[in-house]
């Protein structure tokens, strides 16, 4: 666990000036703390696209294509509950050429499904599975913590306890002494995960069990703590 504060000091000033958050007396400090786990969940998109004459002839060669890539997921072990369509369409493709008219060259049909797995030695395998089965798209992987809550959780008590020492060191400074916690609010916010990373491949350059990386995730959170100062 590693644990970091940024705190920001508000001390009694007059009136015209203060803070709404602060009155005379009172103490503000915002605080971060940061906890790091393994991801034990990775999640990332794979789909088919595929050019034809007509919306038809897109759409089913499409079809054939994504149903050999559904069957190489669960034949890795994802289970049907880990695997959602994310979209699909069909929609037609132009050749623009300047002060011509568009000219029609056929339509594209594009069809995806997340994939969310829960073996993360087996990302690899599944990645080149998929890609080999037919899938020309393939976006992520994204990391994830299944059970972020307890994470969450330390590191809350972490900024509790890196609050009430800075506001100490801040009370003894201003020669006042420490008093009561009037009021703690958690800062909304999504805790920060690896940014998602785009991984495209052709059907025919898929190497044995590409490597992927899991690292770690880094959850945060943030307070404001609003602190009583005593005489």
């Amino acid at each position: 666990m590693r644990a970091i504060a940024g705190l920001f000091l508000i001390l009694a000033v007059p009136a015209a000036a203060q803070p709404s958050a602060a009155r005379p007396g009172q103490l503000v400090l915002v605080v971060d703390a940061h906890v790091t786990r393994p991801p034990d969940l990775m999640r990332l998109s794979a789909g088919v696209v595929t050019m034809a004459a007509s919306a038809v002839e897109a759409l089913a060669a499409n079809a054939a294509r994504m149903t050999a890539v559904i069957a190489a997921v669960k034949a890795a072990g994802i289970a049907d509950r880990d695997v959602q369509t994310s979209g699909l369409n069909v929609s037609a493709q132009y050749r623009y050429v300047a002060e011509q008219a568009p000219q029609l060259t056929g339509y594209q049909a594009r069809n995806m499904v997340t994939v969310t797995s829960r073996t993360l030695a087996d990302a690899g395998r599944m990645v080149d599975a998929v890609v080999k089965a037919g899938a020309n798209d393939v976006q992520g992987p994204e990391f994830l913590l299944s059970a972020p809550d307890a994470a969450l959780d330390e590191a809350r008590t972490a900024a509790v306890a890196k609050g009430r020492a800075r506001a100490a060191l801040y009370a003894r400074a201003a020669g006042r002494s420490l008093g009561r916690i009037i009021s703690i609010s958690e800062v909304a916010g999504e805790a920060p995960q690896p940014e998602r990373k785009m991984l495209r491949m052709d059907l025919r350059e898929a190497a044995a069990d590409s490597p992927i990386l899991a690292g770690e995730l880094q959850l945060s959170v943030q307070l404001t703590m609003l602190f009583e100062l005593e005489p």
